[in-house]
Parts: structure tokens; sequence; C-alpha cells
């Protein structure tokens, strides 16, 4: 896709972050859009910021984490703009907590967003993007999908998951040759309210000596590295590229390396920092 003129592009997170600034970003290249979050207000804003940008914008408040919802909401979009050509699996949350004492709906919550929202939205968008005969699927993973950290395993295992299976699914594509192609998106820091809302575990505040508001401000301090508007232009970028990957930001680029040149070595460093930063 060496243009976004006259696509239709489906976004899902689209009330704030990168989902707004994809959305707004595609909007100044003429791109129509589909956008979908549960927050409606910032939702409505972001589409009222695109709408003047003289594109077709429609909404939709979405669960990614519901199947039926999400297969819905694909139908609806080529309904109402005749095609669809991108899905930008974008939604996702946080959630800071020890692997031993992570309550299991906690797991599960951030698994169907991050995970099983992907996951749902290539099946129902897959068959339309086909259709359109110029399609991409860009799945958000993260640089938590890259390398592991204390008190981040769920995330990790969410993100590594959408990793995986983005790259299966271009594999897929590429033996298919139909017209459709994936990029597996890893942003590392991005300045969103990701870090803000991210939901804190008891034990994860307890350990540190904190309270939950302490350990959000930390782990916000750790994202406040690129801005939104930087990763949508990166992003678009990768798709134009049709890049398989694309890593977001310095920090990504960086640890990316280290990982790649230590190999495994890389934990008991990261263990060390993460010490340093439970202990405030």
């Amino acid at each position: 896709m060496k243009n976004f003129k006259n696509k239709v592009a489906a976004i899902t997170g689209a009330a704030s972050g990168m989902g707004r600034t994809l959305a707004l970003e595609l909007a100044r290249r003429g791109c129509h859009l589909a956008l979908s979050d549960v927050n409606e207000a910032g939702l409505a804003e972001t589409a009222q910021m695109a709408g003047k940008l003289g594109v077709k914008v429609t909404t939709a408040k979405l669960n990614v984490a519901d199947r039926e919802a999400m297969n819905a909401w694909a139908d609806q979009v080529v309904k109402d703009h005749g095609k669809v050509n991108l899905i930008f699996n974008n939604a996702g949350v946080a959630l800071g907590a020890f692997i031993e004492t992570v309550k299991p709906e906690d797991f599960q919550w951030i698994m169907g967003i991050n995970f099983w929202g992907v996951v749902w939205g290539t099946q129902a968008f897959l068959p339309h993007l086909k259709r359109s005969g110029d399609g991409h699927v860009v799945n958000t993973s993260s640089l938590f999908g890259l390398l592991a950290s204390p008190t981040q395993g769920t995330y990790n295992a969410s993100k590594f998951a959408v990793r995986g299976f983005t790259e299966a699914l271009r594999q897929e594509l590429d033996i298919e040759d139909c017209g459709v192609s994936a990029t597996c998106v890893h942003p590392g820091g991005i300045r969103t309210n990701i870090a803000r809302a991210a939901k804190m575990d008891d034990s994860l505040h307890a350990k540190s000596g904190g309270d939950a508001e302490s350990a959000r401000s930390r782990f916000d301090k750790m994202l406040n590295v690129t801005t939104a508007e930087s990763a949508a232009l990166q992003i678009l970028r990768a798709v134009e590229r049709n890049q398989r990957r694309v890593l977001v930001g310095p920090d990504a680029k960086i640890l990316d390396f280290m990982v790649r040149l230590v190999g495994s070595w890389y934990q008991p460093m990261s263990a060390f920092l993460a010490r340093k930063l439970l202990a405030g």
C-alpha cells in the first residue's frame, strides 16, 4: 500500500494515544475512518477532529474482547463505507502484577483485550480486506513483545502472543499472495495514557513500599520517550514500505539490539533494574 488516499481504515483504541494520532494522520492523507473504543467521549473527540480534515468518519463503542461485537463492527464498517482496506488492532491495556499473585480475572482481562482483541479483529476484517484487493493488517505488540520484564509477565504474555500470531499471519498471507499484508508494531515508551490507566495489583505496590499511584507514576516515567504523533508517522511509513516489523522509538531499537547481542543475559540486567525501580 503506497498511499492512503481514498482508502478506508478501521482503528481500535481510537479515543486517545496512538489510535487518535493514527486517525488524524490518516485523515490528513485522505483516508476515510471507522473508529472504535470503549471511551465514547474520547472517541467523539477524535471523530470530530478527524472529520474537520474532510474525510468520512464513523464510530462505534466496542469492547475488542467481544468476538461477536467485533464481527458485527467489521460488517458495519463495510456497510457504511463500501469497503475497508486497513485494520489497526491498536487497543491495549497494561497491568502491573507479580505472576505468583496476579488475580485470574485480571490476567483474563489483559489477554482478552491485548491478545484476543487482535485475533478477533484480524479474523473479522481479513475477508473484507481481501475483497478490497489492497489491504493491510497492523497489529500492535510492544517492546515487551521482544523482551520480558519483572512485574510485566501478563503484559509480556499478551504482547509476545501478538508477535507470534502476526508473524505467522504475515507468512500465510505471503503464501496466499492475496493482496493483503501484515505488520507487527513494537512501540517502546510512548507518551500516552496507558500507564495512568494501568491496573496495579496490590502485591506490586506492597512489595515496592508505595501505593498504586506511585507505581503508576514510575511506570509512566518509563514510557515518556516518544510522542504518539511520531509513533503514528513511523507506523504508517512501515505500512507504506510493507515492513514485517517496526520498532517505534529509540528505546525499542536500542533494547532490541541489546537482546540480540547478549541473548538471555539481558534477564539478570533487567531484574537488577527492576529491583532498583521497585525500591523507589
